[in-house]
């Protein structure tokens, strides 16, 4: 499979949505229970260059992007990272291939650490962030529901090579 990656772009939404609607629907990736209606609406909080796509010449396998976790200038350079795969390319090393692209593009625009929060069972997610860097630094017990059913969180963060004095 020859994977290519570039910025997202509005003219991406309707894949990107279903990515992500699928990604929804497995009760394993996220505590929302619906898309955003729009492109606008899902990058709203995005740090602009850090939103990206895996393809190949035909479909879009999958995307990224960072958040920040705080409109705090003490926390500019601190995001929250989200990587969703396309069911038809899960197991193929998208996920993988995404956060490594993101990593470095995180660190051209100054971010020094990256979070994410991953539902407890979500085993493949977790191995996807150790496996780019990222540790656990905490569990979240209880943090919220979905659908009526408490979930656990476990906190993963990476610290990047940039903007560090130590």
């Amino acid at each position: 499979m020859n994977i290519l990656i570039r910025n997202a772009k509005k003219e991406d939404w309707a894949e990107i949505k279903y990515i992500y609607e699928a990604g929804i629907s497995t009760g394993l990736a996220t505590f929302e229970t619906q898309a955003p209606s729009t492109y606008e609406q899902w990058i709203l909080k995005a740090h602009s260059e850090c939103i990206l796509i895996a393809h190949d010449e035909n479909l879009i396998l999958g995307w990224c992007k960072i958040s920040p976790i705080s409109d705090r200038s003490a926390y500019a350079g601190v995001g929250e990272v989200s990587v969703y795969v396309h069911p038809k390319a899960q197991g193929k090393g998208v996920g993988d291939f995404l956060l490594k692209n993101l990593i470095h593009k995180s660190e051209e625009q100054g971010f020094w650490t990256l979070q994410a929060s991953v539902f407890s069972e979500n085993n493949s997610s977790i191995y996807l962030h150790e496996k780019n860097g990222f540790r656990e630094v905490g569990f979240r017990e209880k943090i919220g529901k979905l659908n009526g059913v408490w979930k656990d969180n476990v906190l993963l963060e990476r610290r990047n090579s940039v903007g560090l004095d130590i």
